[in-house]
């Protein structure tokens, strides 16, 4: 681990975000609540708040620091298209930007395991599913 002993505890805030590509159908279901596991961007947000939580757990070189707020958010795009939004806020001696991009890759995971069995061609593939674009959007320190 990196050595932080000596750093200012200050507010630290990372933004991070990702799409995954769905089927129409799918997206329809969604927007409709007709997803057989349930409530789907219910569903990731939680499992991304969790996520944030246990990133020291999982990312050995993270240090374990305090979360002071989680913000997951959800947009359609272009039909087929949902865009996952996850800001991080500490005030801590170390950046939060892995917790961000954390959230947000367990909140598109989670989508995808709702809705998978739409997502199958007939030999059980998903030709049509992507998860791509993950990237911090934004990081702030404040003094």
């Amino acid at each position: 681990m990196i050595d932080i002993s000596e750093k200012n505890t200050i507010l630290r805030i990372a933004t991070a975000s990702g799409r995954i590509k769905l089927k129409d159908k799918t997206i329809t279901r969604i927007k409709n609540n007709q997803v057989k596991k349930g409530d789907v961007l219910t569903i990731a947000k939680i499992a991304a708040i969790n996520a944030v939580k246990k990133v020291p757990d999982i990312i050995p070189f993270c240090h374990p620091i305090p979360i002071t707020n989680v913000d997951v958010n959800f947009e359609f795009e272009n039909g087929t298209i949902i865009k996952v939004t996850c800001t991080v806020k500490s005030i801590a001696k170390t950046g939060v930007e892995m917790e961000a991009l954390t959230g947000v890759n367990i909140a598109l995971l989670n989508i995808w395991d709702v809705v998978k069995m739409y997502e199958k061609n007939n030999e059980g593939q998903y030709p049509d599913t992507l998860i791509y674009d993950i990237k911090v959007e934004e990081k702030i320190k404040k003094p």
